[in-house]
């Protein structure tokens, strides 16, 4: 499948490109692993009016209508610029929220508006934890009963990525169905995600091959190796083949599609990573520097919202 963006999808991938560049992201994500907010809050603000978010709520909610192949060029720029904030876990509340009447009415809009940060127990972590339930203003638990909003989170956990905030949720609280939406709350989740990692890959390829035409080595700039610039092309070629079959599962929307879209994403965006820190050397360990803020979510988006083994079988068995 070739795929190519319209004019406005470009144009809109540019402006929310501009938007987080000027945001100082870095300075957000280690307030953020901190547990101090404000700066993130503000940024998701931003994003939001940009119209993010709105592109997983109905237009009758304040949103643009599910759009899929906007939200995955949005979600490659979040990933690009490493935003953090339960941002997939967002759009998979509001699939999870979209009843057509009292809950829809009740939360969407806020959603689509920003005012609303909402996060939902990933199946990965098992239905009693959720991203950054702790900064989160909608809480959403899977039980046995149904799915119930939670009224608050517990201690929160340490995660790999210390802008991933896992914290546990009770299981208790407003039951607001008993029949969720479950599998399409995950198919939307997982393609946010993977485009996630596709941004997150392209990030640290841009900034690996930037290190490398700086540093030196017997007196020549490290990137003229051949083995360096071998590693880089495979890098390169990981993505590039990645990219059309995450937005080629943005068009179709079928189960196994969007898993073959986050198995390769995330792969591509690992390697990435991997090739990353191999080629920065011993600086690529330093939590200060600003590479760990993308190394580490290379590494926790692989396994977010379906680990690689289950989208194999999820691809092979024709299913989310």
């Amino acid at each position: 499948m070739r795929f190519r963006l319209d004019t406005e999808q470009r144009d809109f991938a540019d402006a929310l490109r501009g938007l987080l560049a000027a945001a100082d992201t870095p300075t957000v994500v280690r307030d953020w692993s901190r547990g101090e907010h404000a700066s993130g809050r503000a940024l998701w603000g931003r994003v939001a009016e940009a119209g993010v978010f709105g592109l997983a709520v109905p237009e009758e909610y304040g949103g643009a209508g599910r759009r899929p192949v906007e939200l995955t060029v949005a979600f490659v720029e979040l990933g690009r610029h490493a935003v953090p904030g339960p941002v997939a876990e967002t759009v998979a509340a509001a699939v999870l929220l979209d009843d057509g009447e009292g809950l829809a009415k009740r939360f969407l809009p806020g959603i689509a508006s920003g005012e609303t940060m909402a996060t939902v127990a990933s199946e990965n972590h098992g239905y009693g934890f959720a991203l950054d339930g702790d900064a989160a203003d909608v809480r959403l638990a899977a039980t046995p009963e149904g799915l119930r909003l939670s009224p608050g989170a517990g201690a929160v956990r340490r995660s790999l990525d210390p802008a991933r905030r896992l914290t546990p949720l009770p299981p208790v609280g407003e039951l607001v169905s008993t029949e969720p939406v479950w599998a399409e709350a995950v198919l939307w989740a997982r393609l946010a995600t993977a485009a996630q990692a596709l941004g997150v890959g392209l990030a640290l390829l841009d900034r690996t091959v930037e290190y490398v035409r700086q540093r030196t080595q017997f007196g020549v700039p490290v990137g003229s190796f051949q083995a360096v610039r071998h590693r880089l092309a495979d890098v390169k070629i990981a993505l590039e083949f990645a990219r059309p079959v995450v937005f080629g599962a943005a068009v179709t929307m079928a189960p196994a599609d969007v898993a073959a879209a986050k198995l390769s994403a995330g792969e591509a965006g690992y390697a990435a990573a991997r090739a990353a820190l191999q080629l920065h050397g011993a600086v690529g360990y330093t939590a200060e520097y600003d590479l760990s803020l993308w190394l580490t979510k290379a590494r926790a988006l692989r396994g977010a919202w379906g680990t690689p083994e289950e989208c194999r079988r999820d691809v092979l068995e024709g299913r989310t």
